[in-house]
């Protein structure tokens, strides 16, 4: 059986190392090379007691060379790194990015954002923000797959439709969103050493966040009405899991089944996306470990108000599995292929 060979970069991070367990299970790939830099040398099992009995690669320093042995690059690296490989890529190559690298449509957005130039400016015509539920294009013309940030997975998921058919009010949507410290990587516990991460939730990023941009991108891609939205993220005293609670006004004409009906419509035939009863409550310890989305409408005691609730794992759905599920519509694999 034919595979494709891949390459990891960024292997030991979070979503790195759940990107190597899923892929070590994905019946057309072989973990060709995995790349850190301090980690070079070093067995991944060192950063995962579970990967110990399994046949993986050194870690290496990547360099252009190891291009030509690969026919996807996934990169799960800080912002800017991506960029640097994306200018390196020979014919064969596609690139799967993790980062925030390619989310962006404008150089100058990323810029205002991220606060860094963007030094792959005509690489980002090449790129596609690929969340795949929602992509009506032919991905295979792309060379470069840019994977959605977490937050705006769960965020992105159950409104998108719903804005599409014009079925809620625009002028104030409030997302109120909890992760797991592992959305701030291997350095949140330096980061956050004077508060007790195990123990107290905390709000961060009010108004500043980075997915902000991402979010108000992809909505303005669905409608030409303003959007106007209060995004506020928490990180909270659980390693993985997003959930993220969506209040939204009811225009006068429209009621909450319609919304409801609409979402289930929408995912009927959706493999990792499922929308529950009416009402039905919620939580991450549904979704964790899995590459699924579970989106519930809910009530709210005033009429004109609802609330949705969206929860993912954020390694996973949120990052290293919809990078595989991207890989698997890339060469035109079953979806489903790797993942549960």
């Amino acid at each position: 059986m034919y595979k494709i060979n891949v390459l990891v970069a960024g292997s030991t991070g979070y979503i790195g190392i759940e990107l190597v367990k899923i892929l070590i299970n994905h019946k057309y790939v072989n973990i060709k090379y995995l790349c850190g830099n301090t980690s070079a040398g070093k067995s991944l099992s060192n950063y995962d007691k579970d990967l110990r009995n399994k046949h993986l690669p050194k870690i290496i320093k990547f360099n252009k060379n190891l291009l030509s042995n690969v026919d996807v690059i996934f990169t799960a690296l800080p912002n800017g790194e991506a960029q640097k490989i994306s200018n390196l890529l020979l014919p064969k190559n596609y690139l799967i990015d993790l980062s925030a690298d390619f989310r962006l449509r404008k150089a100058k957005d990323y810029l205002k954002w991220y606060k860094i130039n963007h030094n792959a400016k005509k690489n980002i015509k090449k790129s596609i923000y690929l969340l795949p539920e929602l992509n009506t294009k032919k991905i295979n013309t792309f060379k470069i797959i840019s994977c959605p940030g977490c937050y705006p997975t769960s965020i992105l998921l159950p409104l998108i439709p719903i804005i599409k058919k014009n079925l809620i009010n625009l002028k104030n949507i409030i997302i109120d969103s909890k992760s797991g410290y592992s959305g701030a990587g291997r350095g949140v516990h330096k980061k956050y050493a004077k508060k007790n991460l195990y123990e107290s939730i905390s709000a961060y990023g009010l108004g500043v966040h980075r997915h902000n941009s991402e979010i108000q991108q992809e909505f303005n891609l669905v409608t030409k009405k303003k959007v106007s939205f209060s995004f506020t993220p928490h990180l909270s005293p659980m390693f993985r899991g997003i959930l993220s609670t969506i209040y939204l006004d009811l225009p006068s004409k429209k009621n909450i089944k319609s919304i409801h009906r609409e979402l289930i419509k929408f995912y009927k035939k959706a493999s990792f996306v499922k929308v529950l009863k009416f009402n039905k409550l919620l939580s991450t310890n549904d979704v964790i470990n899995t590459n699924k989305c579970h989106i519930s409408v809910c009530r709210s005691k005033n009429k004109k108000k609802i609330i949705i609730l969206s929860s993912l794992d954020n390694l996973i759905k949120g990052g290293s599995g919809q990078a595989v599920q991207n890989l698997n519509l890339l060469f035109g694999f079953n979806e489903k292929t790797g993942l549960h």
